[in-house]
């Protein structure tokens, strides 16, 4: 059977017959479909969404010492940075020499229209892979390829005990939409929480806003509202490490510095809270704003409603952390927290998932959005 796309349902039947049974990783645009029937077809026990990519190799490498069996480990091309350190002095054939399937989605693929941050990543990507000497295959849009090619990949990383990748290009499996999910009962989205958010800062205060939707929302504001842009920064890659690029603006201006988080940003390196809470000052305000999921790239959950982000903020060391879930409880946070003392201040805003549809991406450049901000700190500082 040949197809346009990959069948879902074949390849992972395909792969679980081949003893691939426990699934870990960080969710990827391009995997969203494949990862979604993952999620409605295998146990939370043998599908674990990790923190970030290294973590998820770390998890995987754990698993087959349990168990002596080749786990999956699926991520976004980006994640080859977080996952580096593990693969090679972890994996690697020349350390524990652990067998892992790699599923790995090519973001900024030449040739294909991608965003600016993927673009370097992708293409690079191949030359990564041949310099930390991991086997790897590029997937075919078509069931039968897929699967001989992963085929050979489990059999490449099985008899070298050794990590494998397989590579898988801008559409290539079939769609398939995640069951099972409760409703929301959350009142606002993510949307009107940076409306609320940006119209109660002063006007001079700076924004830096996490990869995703969360900028482009922010972007979208800004324009909607006759405003500029040079007062945010807009991290369009580098997923988790928006909290201390905040961090490293406010110890440098006497404006207040907002840092807009999502919860899988500040689950993925949340060792920064500890950070912002030691070095941050009075004009730093940490703010997750938590819809319990991967909103960008799919949908899939985060455990993000699972903690207490308030507890642990207050427990690294922020002088103030509060919960809004509500505009009124959004409006009152902000104003206790914009009229703080010394420290640095945190807030988790939950909000349930989602997007609309026809959210727009920003029409600046990144080094556009670089020089409009640094422009507007050394200008207007004291």
């Amino acid at each position: 059977m040949t197809g346009s796309k990959i069948d879902c349902s074949r390849f992972f039947k395909f792969l679980t017959g081949a003893g691939i049974e426990f699934f870990t990783g960080v969710p990827d645009s391009l995997l969203k479909d494949f990862c979604a029937y993952v999620s409605d077809n295998i146990g939370c026990d043998n599908h674990i969404i990790a923190a970030n990519e290294g973590n998820a190799i770390a998890l995987g490498c754990g698993y087959h010492l349990a168990t002596g069996k080749t786990p999956l480990v699926y991520m976004q091309n980006s994640g080859l940075g977080n996952s580096a350190n593990p693969i090679l002095s972890l994996a690697d054939s020349q350390v524990y020499s652990i067998p892992l399937v790699m599923v790995i989605g090519w973001r900024g693929m030449p040739g294909v229209k991608d965003e600016p941050q993927h673009i370097k990543q992708g293409r690079v990507q191949s030359v990564l892979l041949d310099a930390m000497e991991i086997p790897y295959e590029v997937l075919k849009p078509d069931t039968d390829d897929a699967v001989s090619a992963a085929q050979r990949i489990i059999d490449t990383a099985r008899r070298e005990n050794r990590p494998a990748a397989i590579v898988v290009p801008p559409g290539s499996f079939c769609g398939y939409k995640l069951s099972g999910e409760l409703p929301c009962e959350l009142p606002m989205t993510r949307e009107d929480a940076i409306g609320i958010i940006v119209s109660t800062l002063e006007d001079d205060a700076v924004i830096v806003s996490t990869t995703g939707k969360t900028s482009r929302e922010l972007y979208e504001y800004r324009h909607g509202a006759g405003q500029g842009h040079e007062k945010d920064f807009l991290t369009v890659g580098s997923m988790g490490h928006t909290s201390q690029i905040a961090l490293g603006i406010s110890l440098n201006t006497n404006k207040k510095v907002i840092c807009l988080d999502g919860d899988g940003s500040a689950i993925m390196h949340m060792g920064s809270m500890a950070v912002n809470a030691g070095r941050g000052q009075g004009n730093f305000i940490h703010i997750v704003i938590n819809n319990g999921a991967h909103d960008s790239v799919g949908g899939q959950p985060t455990c993000g409603f699972e903690i207490d982000f308030v507890t642990v903020a207050l427990g690294c060391g922020y002088e103030r952390a509060i919960k809004a879930d509500t505009e009124k409880s959004l409006k009152k946070s902000l104003k206790t927290l914009l009229s703080a003392g010394e420290g640095p201040c945190f807030l988790e805003v939950r909000v349930k998932k989602g997007a609309r549809a026809d959210l727009g991406r920003p029409a600046t450049t990144p080094v556009e959005n670089k020089k409009a901000l640094m422009e507007f700190l050394r200008q207007n500082d004291n």
